[in-house]
C-alpha cells in the first residue's frame, strides 16, 4: 500500500532542444533518491504534463519507473478536462508499474461539485491503484470542496489522499475534520507545507525538494519525528528560495534553478519561455543563501 507521508517531489520533464532528455531525466532521479525523498511523482504540473504528446508522457513515466527500481513510489499525475480521456489514460498508466496516481481536478470545464465527484468516480472506477486527488484551483480554474473530497474518500477506499493547493488553512482544516486516518492531505503549496502539517497534513508534494531534496525532506521527517523547531527552522531556511521558485509561473524557475545543478537544461516548452534575464540574478542569490549552490 502507498505511504502517503513525507516529500514527493514533482519532478521537472526536463527537454533538451524540444525533446525530453532522458540521460537528464535519469540524473534527477538519482539526485532525488540521493536526497532521501519519500516518493516521485513525474508528469504533474511541474513535469509540463500537459504539452507532453501520449507518447513522451508514456516514455517519461516508463523512465522514471525504470531508474526508480522500485526504491520509492512512484505516483504519476493523471487527468485531462475529458472524463472518458482521462479514464482511458488512467488505464493505461496503471499497467505501467506505478505505485499510485495523482489525478488533477478537470480544467477549464470548471464542472460542478457534483460533475467532480461523477468524474472521479470514472477514475476510480478505472483502476485498483491508489488515487490522490489534486486540487488547484489556480491552474483549473475550480476549487474542490472538502465534501467533495470526503464523499469521494467514502465512496472508494483506494482514493487514498489529496493533494491541497488551495492555499486554505481552514479547507484543509475542514478536509482533516472529516477525514479517517487512512487519508491522508499533502501540501501542494512548498511556502505552505509547515503550517499545513500543524493542523495535520503528512507532507508535500513538493517543487522546491527539486533542487533540495535533501533540506525538504529533512523537514517533513523533523517534523513528522516531533520536532517542531528543527523542521521550522529549515522552512525559514528555504523561506526566500520557495518564493523565488515562483517569480515567474512554474516550472519556470525551477528549472532554471536545475540548470544552475547542472541537473537539465533551463528550458521549459512552449507557450512557457525561459526565465527572464531580469528574474535570473534575483534566484541565484536565493539558492546560494539556502545552501543549494555554492
Amino acid at each position: 500500500m502507498l505511504k502517503l507521508k513525507g516529500c514527493f517531489t514533482a519532478i521537472v520533464t526536463p527537454f533538451r532542444n524540444g525533446k525530453v532528455d532522458l540521460d537528464a531525466l535519469k540524473k534527477i532521479v538519482r539526485a532525488q533518491l540521493a536526497g532521501g525523498v519519500s516518493g516521485l511523482v513525474p508528469c504533474g504540473s511541474t513535469g509540463e504534463a500537459a504539452t507532453l504528446s501520449p507518447e513522451e508522457y508514456e516514455l517519461v513515466i516508463k523512465t522514471v519507473v525504470g531508474a526508480v527500481k522500485g526504491r520509492v513510489p512512484v505516483v504519476p499525475g493523471v487527468g485531462t478536462n475529458s472524463t472518458a480521456r482521462s479514464a482511458e489514460m488512467v488505464k493505461k498508466v496503471s499497467a505501467l508499474g506505478v505505485d499510485g496516481l495523482l489525478a488533477i481536478v478537470p480544467y477549464y470545464n470548471k464542472p460542478t461539485q457534483e460533475g467532480m465527484t461523477a468524474h472521479f468516480s470514472e477514475l476510480a472506477k478505472a483502476t485498483r491503484l491508489p488515487i490522490i486527488l489534486y486540487n488547484i484551483p489556480g491552474r483549473t480554474g475550480v476549487n474542490m470542496l472538502p465534501a467533495t473530497a470526503l464523499g469521494l474518500r467514502r465512496k472508494f477506499s483506494h482514493i487514498v489522499g489529496i493533494k491541497e493547493a488551495s492555499g486554505s488553512l481552514d479547507q484543509v482544516s475542514e478536509i482533516l475534520n472529516g477525514a479517517d486516518d487512512g487519508f491522508a492531505v499533502m501540501s501542494g503549496d512548498d511556502s505552505l507545507t509547515l503550517p499545513m502539517m500543524s493542523v495535520g497534513a503528512k507532507g508535500v508534494i513538493s517543487v522546491a525538494s527539486n533542487v533540495a531534496p535533501a533540506k525538504v525532506a529533512r523537514m517533513c521527517e523533523l517534523f513528522l519525528a516531533g520536532d517542531v523547531v528543527g523542521a521550522a527552522a529549515i522552512h525559514h531556511d528555504l523561506f526566500p528560495l520557495v518564493k523565488a521558485l515562483f517569480v515567474e509561473t512554474n516550472p519556470i524557475p525551477v528549472k532554471y534553478a536545475a540548470s544552475l545543478l547542472g541537473l537539465c537544461q533551463p528550458e521549459p516548452r512552449l507557450p512557457l519561455l525561459p526565465l527572464s534575464e531580469a528574474r535570473r540574478a534575483g534566484l541565484k542569490e536565493a539558492l546560494l543563501k539556502a545552501g543549494v549552490i555554492d
